[in-house]
């Protein structure tokens, strides 16, 4: 971290300017109506003898979309290069909850809700948390088998279930 000269604070390291972001989602969001106004013009976007095809109102969604996009396009170049939109320390901050969450999603697939959301739990308090596994262990699988009951028995909603659920005859 470097010193700022005149308050004696800490500066931290940016890991991206505002300035490229404000960008790289004007793009993104440009695309999005580019899809928004094919589709639309694909299944009709005209004025039809009955009123408006499916596509009507969608295309000029989509249109204001690309407008909007191609002005905030434009305005982020008249950004200072130098502001910063997030720290490297921020960033990691959030990444350390992005990350885990990502890899529980995926966990859903295969393990079921129950056992994923256990690990994720568990995962969490231990390693973010810093709590032992007296009390970790107990809480992850409450927590997981007080949303069971409540979904699958209360509720009767179903769940994705995985091998876990399987072998114990509850799949």
């Amino acid at each position: 971290m470097d010193k700022d000269p005149e308050s004696g604070e800490a500066n931290e390291v940016s890991a991206a300017s505002r300035r490229s972001l404000e960008k790289a989602v004007s793009v993104v969001l440009f695309l999005l109506g580019l899809i928004v106004l094919g589709d639309s013009w694909r299944i009709g976007a005209s004025w039809a003898e009955d009123g408006p095809q499916a596509g009507y109102f969608p295309f000029y969604i989509g249109l204001m979309i690309c407008f909007t996009s191609l002005f905030n396009f434009v305005k982020a170049f008249q950004m200072s290069a130098e502001s910063s939109f997030v720290s490297r320390k921020a960033l990691g901050l959030v990444l350390t909850v992005l990350l885990p969450t990502v890899v529980y999603v995926a966990l859903i697939q295969w393990l079921g809700i129950y056992l994923a959301s256990t690990l994720f739990i568990a995962a969490f308090m231990w390693k973010l948390g810093g709590y032992g596994l007296l009390i970790t262990a107990p809480v992850s699988i409450g927590v997981s088998l007080i949303f069971f009951v409540m979904f699958e028995t209360w509720f009767t909603v179903p769940l994705p279930k995985g091998p876990l659920e399987a072998m114990l005859g509850l799949a």
